[in-house]
């Protein structure tokens, strides 16, 4: 009797386990969607839009108004690269196109590739922020010790709410698979997994 109870008991225990593993595992497809709303909702990791040339100079420049944009770059432990803005913050009028560059040297004596990953802050900012170029667009890849300058082109939209006076954009870099170098990125739907 006690054999049979222990069976039952052992049955019970791998059919839980069973359970909880395909929880897990659907949380686990879960976590990037929940993620986003995370973001969302708290304004971290603001992810920007991406505009057209044309339609960025179409837009009406408001001269009265001005944003502070902050420039801020960490490079991942795993990257052997420098990675800083060239200038740290500048003033823009809404509407207006504005260029700035980023500086990238490899420190190694091989070959290294690495993708930018970019963050906003205010969260609720990111909406109103567009790139129609940026280095972040393309995995980068650079030579033995060679060093760039990168640009980043970008319009904060005019309709950005009048309580936003400066915007911190942040670029991460991290390294990435070589073969897939100059390849372009969908950051709307991009993972770490996918760049490394």
């Amino acid at each position: 009797m006690a054999m049979d109870e222990r069976k039952q008991a052992n049955r019970r225990v791998v059919k839980r386990l069973g359970i909880a593993a395909v929880l897990m595992f659907g949380f686990g497809f879960a976590l990037v969607p929940l993620y986003d709303v995370f973001c969302d909702i708290t304004g971290i990791n603001g992810k920007t839009g991406r505009i057209e040339l044309e339609d960025a100079l179409s837009q009406t420049v408001d001269a009265d108004r001005e944003v502070t944009v902050e420039f801020l770059a960490t490079v991942h432990s795993d990257l052997p690269w420098e990675f800083r803005p060239v200038v740290k913050k500048i003033k823009v009028h809404p509407g207006e196109v504005t260029e700035v560059n980023y500086y990238a040297r490899n420190m190694t004596n091989d070959v290294v590739t690495g993708q930018a990953v970019p963050s906003l802050a205010p969260g609720l900012a990111a909406k109103y922020f567009s790139k129609t170029e940026c280095f972040c667009f393309t995995r980068q890849a650079l030579g033995p010790g060679e060093a760039k300058e990168m640009p980043l082109r970008f319009i904060v939209d005019p309709e950005l709410p009048e309580n936003v006076r400066t915007v911190s954009l942040s670029y991460t870099f991290y390294q990435a698979k070589p073969e897939a170098a100059g390849s372009e990125i969908s950051m709307g739907s991009a993972t770490l997994d996918s760049i490394m």
